[in-house]
């Protein structure tokens, strides 16, 4: 896929995909009020620390998206993946940079608001992302990119970053 529309396809697939998953639902579940089920000096510590979450989660998701289409030649989007296997950036420290990035940002916003309800939000979401990942994402892209792949999942961990950067 060429640059332009795989950029075009990624912007639009960012808003409705992680837009719904980290803006939407998150809003639909706590309406985005504060909650201060600490005193002020918990609760503020905890603010702070979810708005550095909130923030480095949406770095990490544009940046994610981006090495897409600069680096794969493709998008996230299933129907329209990668033409080559994308390892370059944060993905030398993860294999799932997004689904991590989406999970900090809803954190942060439990965090932020106080609301527990959006971490059982984010622990029922992680079944569907994990089950996909294990079962879809895992065995095409072992299909499409072979001993590449499979080099890749054993020198970077799925879940939880690695310090060094992974160099194939």
């Amino acid at each position: 896929m060429r640059r332009t529309p795989a950029a075009v396809v990624s912007a639009v697939f960012f808003a409705v995909a992680p837009g719904t998953a980290a803006g939407l639902g998150p809003y639909w579940i706590s309406g985005w009020r504060m909650r201060d089920p600490f005193p002020d000096p918990v609760m503020m510590p905890l603010k702070v620390l979810g708005g550095v979450l909130v923030l480095g989660g949406m770095v990490v998701l544009v940046h994610a998206f981006v090495r897409f289409v600069v680096e794969g030649f493709g998008t996230p989007l299933p129907v329209a993946p990668p033409d080559r296997l994308v390892v370059g950036g944060l993905y030398r420290h993860v294999r799932n940079p997004m689904y991590v990035a989406v999970f900090a940002t809803v954190i942060g916003q439990a965090m932020i608001f106080g609301d527990p309800w959006l971490l059982v939000y984010v622990a029922v979401m992680a079944i569907p992302v994990y089950s996909f990942v294990r079962w879809y994402e895992e065995p095409h892209l072992r299909a499409k990119f072979g001993a590449d792949y499979d080099d890749y999942r054993a020198h970077v961990p799925g879940w939880w970053p690695r310090l060094r950067p992974y160099h194939s």
